[in-house]
C-alpha cells in the first residue's frame, strides 16, 4: 500500500526513532513492502520509517534505472535496521539532494566522503559496509531521519537551496531522496 509521506513542518519528523527490536514479524515484513511500494510509486533513492509516520529506526534505499537520477552511480536495494554510521576519513563532500518530505525543494549538502554503516536486514542478519560518494550520501540522509533532521538543516549556503525549476531551469534536479 501506498502511504502518505510526512512534509516537513509535521512534527514528528522532527523525533528521534526507536529501536526495532523484533525482526521478520508479519507486521515489520507489511511495513516493509508499504515502504518499498510508496518510495518506488515517488521514485525515490530511500525512504525512512519516520517519513511515513512510523517512529522505528529502519531506512530503505536503492538506487538503479530512475527518472530522478540519470547521472548517479547504483546504490544496492537495501533495509538497513538499527543503523550506525561511522565515517572513515575527514573527507566532507558536498552535493544536491531532496527528499519526499521537502517536495520540489533542492540544497546542497554537506556529507562525509567516505563511510562505514552497520545494521541488519529484515531477518535480523547483520549488515556491514564500506562506501562512498552517492551510496554514502543516500545512507546518510535516510539515517538523519531516523535522529528527526531534515537536510535543510544541514545547509551551509541558503544561495543554494531552493525550488527545483529555478535552481535548474534547463532541467535535470541534482540528486535527492
Amino acid at each position: 500500500m501506498i502511504r502518505p509521506v510526512l512534509r516537513m513542518g509535521d512534527p514528528r519528523l522532527w523525533q528521534q526513532a526507536r529501536p526495532v527490536e523484533r525482526f521478520a514479524t508479519p507486521e515489520l515484513h507489511a511495513l516493509l513492502a508499504d515502504m518499498i511500494e510508496t518510495m518506488r510509486h515517488l521514485d525515490g533513492a530511500g525512504l525512512a520509517a519516520p517519513q511515513i509516520g512510523v517512529d522505528l529506526r529502519l531506512v530503505i534505499f536503492g538506487v538503479d534505472a530512475n527518472p530522478r537520477y540519470p547521472d548517479v552511480e547504483q546504490v544496492p536495494w537495501t533495509v538497513l535496521i538499527n543503523p550506525l554510521l561511522t565515517p572513515l576519513s575527514t573527507e566532507i563532500e558536498e552535493g544536491w539532494e531532496g527528499c519526499l518530505s521537502v517536495p520540489g525543494l533542492r540544497g546542497w549538502v554537506p556529507r562525509w566522503q567516505n563511510l562505514r554503516y552497520t545494521g541488519f536486514d529484515a531477518f535480523g542478519r547483520p549488515i556491514d559496509r564500506v562506501v562512498t560518494g552517492f551510496h554514502a550520501r543516500v545512507v546518510q540522509h535516510e539515517c538523519d531521519h531516523l535522529d528527526g533532521i531534515l537536510y535543510p538543516m544541514r545547509i551551509r549556503d541558503f544561495s543554494r537551496f531552493g525550488f527545483v525549476e529555478e535552481l535548474f531551469p534547463e532541467g535535470g534536479a541534482g540528486a535527492a531522496e
